[in-house]
């Protein structure tokens, strides 16, 4: 498929994740087969501040492939001039964030609340499409509450102002990441609008991604928290949907151990030692989910300070974990 003239080649995209798809992150799913990825949230209020840190996230450098920086705010001006701003990094396209449900965000008046106004979401678009001739999408929630469901209405505003693409996560704001997703609303806003749908929620292994785009109809899956400490999943979908549903097996603990000691050094060599270790803590410890002495070695992982520290750490998890997977 393509967004306008971005050709997307592979059924699953990255997510945008705040504080987690940075540069070092989008890689590595960007290897194991992301269709395109897209940034954190990038401020355009702080932008007209010229704010290091928002130039920071915007930095495309590292980057191969597809990617999309996503923008947030409330006031569709500033949005349009943000965009126009940030062509210099040369991305592939913009998203207009209109899902994030984080009190900070919401409570600014961006993100999630804008579903509240459906026509300002259609000037976002109109802001952003004055401004650039890349490709325009939007990411949205299925409404603020099971009151106030506003997908179908808004995306199509959001179609009629020059959106190339509408990805619809199937929650409401009020459920920030919790129960379940509704794939219908997924599906009722494929039909309502002519541009390409992207489907987002509880994709968590390659049958949901099959499950979703033939429930749906939606024509691209976004993947999100399923990829956390799991870049493979990307990979394991494009097997799945393109091989007759052949299951990969999960990544062995040598393989895993590779890749936490890869993403980690790109992330120091990314943000310094000092920020990369605190970042990668995180990280870590969702890549050692389910290992053997999980626990004890997630509760260190929230310690590391430095690449010595984590060599240290997996050193004894791969050593703790082989005789198992030996016997396995």
């Amino acid at each position: 498929m393509k967004i306008k003239t971005v050709e997307i080649d592979g059924p699953a995209a990255l997510a945008p994740m705040a504080g987690v798809t940075d540069a070092a992150f989008r890689k590595l799913c960007r290897e194991q087969g992301a269709a395109y990825t897209v940034t954190e949230m990038v401020s355009a209020r702080a932008l007209e501040y010229n704010d290091r840190k928002t130039g920071e996230l915007a930095d495309l450098t590292h980057d191969e492939g597809p990617v999309f920086l996503q923008l947030f705010g409330d006031d569709p001006a500033v949005v349009g001039r943000a965009a126009k701003k940030l062509l210099k990094y040369s991305p592939a396209g913009f998203d207009i964030n209109m899902g994030c449900p984080v009190p900070k965000i919401v409570n600014g008046g961006a993100g999630s609340a804008l579903l509240k106004d459906p026509k300002r979401c259609a000037q976002m678009v109109a802001a952003v499409k004055e401004n650039t001739l890349l490709p325009v999408t939007v990411k949205l929630r299925k409404g603020w509450d099971d009151s106030h469901i506003a997908a179908v209405e808004v995306a199509g505003l959001c179609a009629e102002s020059g959106a190339d693409a509408i990805c619809v996560h199937g929650r409401t704001r009020a459920q920030l990441y919790e129960g379940q997703a509704d794939w219908e609303i997924i599906k009722a806003v494929k039909k309502a609008v002519n541009v390409p749908v992207i489907g987002n929620g509880d994709v968590k292994t390659p049958s949901d991604a099959s499950r979703m785009l033939e429930m749906t109809g939606c024509d691209l899956i976004m993947v999100g928290r399923a990829a956390l400490g799991n870049p493979w999943i990307f990979h394991q979908i494009n097997a799945y949907l393109t091989e007759s549903c052949r299951i990969l097996p999960p990544p062995g603990i040598a393989q895993r151990i590779v890749m936490i000691r890869r993403h980690m050094e790109d992330l120091c060599a990314l943000k310094g030692e000092y920020r990369g270790m605190r970042e990668a803590r995180k990280h870590v410890g969702w890549y050692l989910h389910g290992v053997r002495g999980a626990a004890e070695f997630r509760r260190r992982a929230g310690e590391l300070s430095t690449l010595e520290d984590l060599d240290r750490l997996l050193g004894e998890v791969y050593q703790k974990n082989e005789e198992t997977e030996k016997s396995n």
